[in-house]
């Protein structure tokens, strides 16, 4: 994952600089996580998602970001493929714009995919229904990638906030909605990946 900033600089002090503690703007009808206590993702997806976060380093990060989910500081979210962009508010009058990218699967592996998919009733049987397939990796596992990222060099994020940290608590706290919105729509991590639901599941029909 991409530093959204240069490690040091002129202004930043020998052995780290942080910003000083401030307390947020608070938002009127911001994107709330909807658990307010304990874990945030409810389905085996968003958990997997969140699981690799944590097993790439990212995860000891992630619990900055908690509060701004659960308070509402995230103003907008989009999922485009391979990319995205949100606008949290902090504790400066500007909401901070920030983007976080991984790579979109190629032509190729998708068609890989999709032709395990089609091979598999329960694949297909899953998928049409609406439900993720719990052992949809697999489907990936024939391409040169999967479905989820799995490492650190397949996130590139970036915020316009001072703090030098990556993910700084803004990043973290989409992290967190995002995997509350796969929850909701499972064919966002599709999407995400660069396959919108219409697009697959019209390939699994023609196939």
């Amino acid at each position: 994952m991409a530093p959204s900033r240069p490690p040091g600089g002129p202004n930043r002090p020998r052995g780290g600089w942080w910003p000083p503690a401030s307390k947020p703007i608070r938002v009127e009808g911001g994107l709330q996580a909807r658990s307010q206590r304990g874990r945030i993702g409810d389905t085996w997806w968003s958990q997997r998602f969140i699981t690799v976060l944590q097993l790439i380093g990212i995860g000891g990060r992630l619990q900055r970001g908690k509060n701004y989910a659960r308070t509402g500081q995230v103003i907008s979210m989009e999922i485009a493929p391979g990319k995205v962009t949100a606008s949290v508010q902090g504790s400066r009058a500007k909401p901070y714009s920030l983007s976080i990218e991984t790579k979109v699967l190629s032509a190729r592996d998708w068609d890989a995919a999709e032709a395990v998919m089609e091979s598999s009733a329960i694949f297909m049987a899953t998928l049409l229904a609406g439900d993720m397939p719990e052992d949809i990796e697999e489907a990936f596992a024939v391409s040169s990638s999967p479905l989820l990222p799995v490492s650190a060099r397949d996130f590139d994020s970036e915020c316009s906030c001072p703090d030098w940290e990556n993910p700084c608590k803004h990043i973290a706290a989409v992290y967190f909605l995002l995997a509350e919105a796969f929850d909701d729509d499972p064919f966002l991590i599709f999407a995400w990946r660069g396959r919108t639901k219409a697009e697959l599941l019209a390939n699994l029909r023609g196939r």
